[in-house]
C-alpha cells in the first residue's frame, strides 16, 4: 500500500484498532511503554514492527517443507515400498504402426 499518484515512495500511513484489550495486557504495554519513554501507541507501533520484521527476511516455505514443519512434532513414518513394476508393454511410435487402422490391428 503506497501512496498513489505520488512521488513520495514510502508507504501510506494506516489506521489500526485493536478492540477487547484485556486490561492487565493495557496496563503492561503501559509499563513498557514508559520503560522505554514513549506512548502506549508509538510502543504497540514498535512491537508490531518488530514482530513482522523478520517475516520479510525469510522467504515463504514451499508446500512440501511447510507440510514437514506442521507434522515434524508427530514423527514420521517408514513406509515399505513396493518393487517397481511394468503394467504393460510400452506404446510403439513407429510411423507405420501408427498409420493402421485401429480395426485391422490384431
Amino acid at each position: 500500500m503506497y501512496n498513489e499518484g505520488s512521488s513520495d515512495p514510502r508507504p501510506a500511513i494506516a489506521t489500526l484498532a485493536i478492540r477487547n484489550v484485556d486490561a492487565v495486557v493495557k496496563e503492561r504495554l503501559l509499563v513498557r511503554a514508559a520503560r522505554h519513554g514513549r506512548s502506549m501507541e508509538a510502543e504497540a507501533q514498535s512491537i508490531l514492527s518488530e514482530a513482522v520484521a523478520g517475516d520479510r527476511e525469510k522467504p515463504e516455505p514451499n508446500l512440501a517443507e511447510a507440510m514437514r514443519w506442521r507434522f515434524a512434532p508427530l514423527g514420521g513414518v517408514d513406509l515399505e515400498l513396493p518393487p517397481a513394476e511394468f503394467v504393460d508393454v510400452p506404446p510403439s511410435f513407429d510411423p507405420l504402426s501408427l498409420s493402421t487402422p485401429m480395426s485391422s490391428r490384431s
